[in-house]
């Protein structure tokens, strides 16, 4: 799985910068070629010698906008293998809500996503036009029911969470807590944790070395 993000602050995921894309089952699965991970600074698309990318709004309003153009040429310019296993994400907190189940259909479906870092006051409307005109699927996302400044952390969340879908970035399937209880209550040693006087225990049932008890203990 390739994953392309356009971003005018392209140091939030740099590796030198300690980035969480390059720390922990992430950066093993890119170590491991599972998933490649590229960061566009839309600065560089920019045809203003200021490098800017944002633009007043037609018809007044609060805020700047983010201009079509820069946005456009980055997209032009990856490289693109096979239009109908791509699909182009764009962050808006007007997007459908991301969850496991998109998670699992992106990570079967396509093989290459690109994400669409929005800012300010957001993106000039037109973009998913032409990104349509220009034969590629496009999905509006947010990430939870509030507002961010920017589409960086949305695309690390949507990065994590379609990553451990592709078989062999987690090792093993069980590790999938989708095929786990979720929320499922953990106990580890100490059997007895002593805190200021008091005793902390583990359940008994987990002592009790009865498997099926368990199981329904924890579906409980």
């Amino acid at each position: 799985m390739r994953f392309d993000i356009i971003t005018i602050f392209p140091k939030i995921f740099s590796a030198k910068g300690g980035s969480y894309l390059s720390e922990s089952i992430l950066g093993r699965a890119q170590k491991n070629k599972l998933i490649e991970i590229k960061i566009h600074n839309l600065r560089d698309f920019s045809k203003d010698k200021h490098r800017k990318v944002d633009d007043r709004p037609y018809g007044g309003g609060p805020g700047m906008v983010m201009a079509i153009e820069p946005i456009i040429r980055a997209i032009k310019s990856i490289k693109i293998k096979n239009k109908s296993k791509i699909k182009v994400i764009l962050f808006t907190p007007a997007g459908k809500q991301f969850n496991n189940k998109m998670a699992i259909d992106f990570s079967k479906k396509y093989d290459h996503l690109i994400l669409i870092c929005g800012r300010y006051e957001g993106i000039d409307a037109r973009v998913k036009k032409v990104i349509y005109d220009l034969g590629f699927k496009i999905h509006e996302i947010s990430i939870g029911p509030y507002v961010l400044t920017g589409g960086e952390l949305p695309a690390m969340v949507l990065i994590d969470a379609v990553s451990r879908q592709i078989p062999g970035v987690l090792g093993k399937l069980e590790s999938l807590e989708e095929k786990r209880q979720l929320g499922m209550l953990a106990y580890t040693r100490p059997e007895v944790f002593k805190w200021r006087g008091k005793k902390y225990l583990v359940p008994k049932i987990l002592l009790s070395g009865h498997h099926k008890k368990i199981e329904e203990w924890r579906k409980k």
